[in-house]
């Protein structure tokens, strides 16, 4: 789908250093890390409320 190259990574974290600074990016990344977990824990959540609510139907 995406055909991303060595030279578009590396422009794209150029971008980055210079919109949000060296020492911003790790927080950053860590932010995202744990959204994306929080997610998939929520997503884990409702597929075990749906397994148990479709053991009840039957």
């Amino acid at each position: 789908m995406f055909d991303i190259g060595t030279k578009e990574i590396i422009i794209i974290a150029v971008v980055l250093i210079l919109l949000f600074g060296s020492k911003k990016i790790p927080e950053l990344a860590k932010s995202i890390v744990d959204a994306i977990k929080h997610f998939k824990g929520a997503f884990k959540d409702a597929d075990e409320v749906a397994a148990q609510v479709n053991d009840k139907k039957k």
